[in-house]
């Protein structure tokens, strides 16, 4: 479990094919910030974009991990698949603060920024998240975006989905990898924990709807 509370950024250093086929993963060497490592060992998990990942080798003298990726996580994120700047959190302890909210590190779908502008002294992040997602997306409702936990401001539901607006403060920006965002970048998307399993007791028991002939 996570909060979505950044405490690093990392960077993908180099990515290695696992095999030949499309049903291969990869291997990917993160470098992280000085210390990020000291108190991490292998087979521990820290979420890379919002996505849980296992740390299969570590070089903490050089800042330095791995973790394996399957085909089927890269098909179901974005941002892992290219050399790069990634926000980093490490599991959460059960005496830690609950900065953010209750993230589990599984994402839940891809989006794309439709505009990322600065507005003042903060900047507006609107994000197109899909139609699937769209009722679990509420006005001062959480969202997690590449990891980092945030609020959604405004939502506006079309035939292309519902797009989401949020404000990030400067600390927010140029203390996560969300800076380097722009209009057209997917991003990963994790919903609501709460959210999902409010929608799970509504429809618990419900006759299930026919499908069309």
């Amino acid at each position: 479990m996570f909060t979505g509370i950044i405490t690093g950024v990392g960077r993908i250093a180099a990515i290695h094919d696992l095999g030949s086929s499309l049903q291969h993963g990869k291997r990917l060497s993160l470098e992280a910030p000085a210390g990020y490592l000291d108190d991490v060992g292998p087979g521990d998990s820290i979420a890379l974009n919002g996505a849980c990942m296992t740390v299969t080798t570590l070089d903490p003298a050089r800042h330095q991990f791995t973790i394996d990726i399957s085909a089927e996580s890269l098909d179901k994120t974005a941002g892992l698949n290219h050399i790069g700047p990634v926000n980093l959190e490490k599991a959460l302890r059960a005496h830690d603060r609950l900065g953010g909210h209750i993230v589990s590190g599984h994402v839940d779908g891809t989006g794309t920024v439709t505009h990322f502008a600065q507005v003042g002294e903060s900047w507006e992040l609107r994000v197109m998240a899909p139609a699937t997602l769209g009722k679990y997306l509420a006005y001062k409702g959480s969202i997690t975006v590449n990891g980092v936990s945030l609020t959604v401001n405004r939502i506006a539901d079309s035939p292309a989905g519902t797009e989401v607006s949020i404000n990030l403060i400067p600390h927010t920006v140029h203390n996560t990898a969300l800076g380097t965002l722009a209009a057209g970048s997917a991003v990963n998307l994790e919903i609501d924990l709460i959210a999902r399993y409010v929608e799970r007791m509504l429809s618990a028991g419900q006759p299930l709807t026919k499908a069309p002939v």
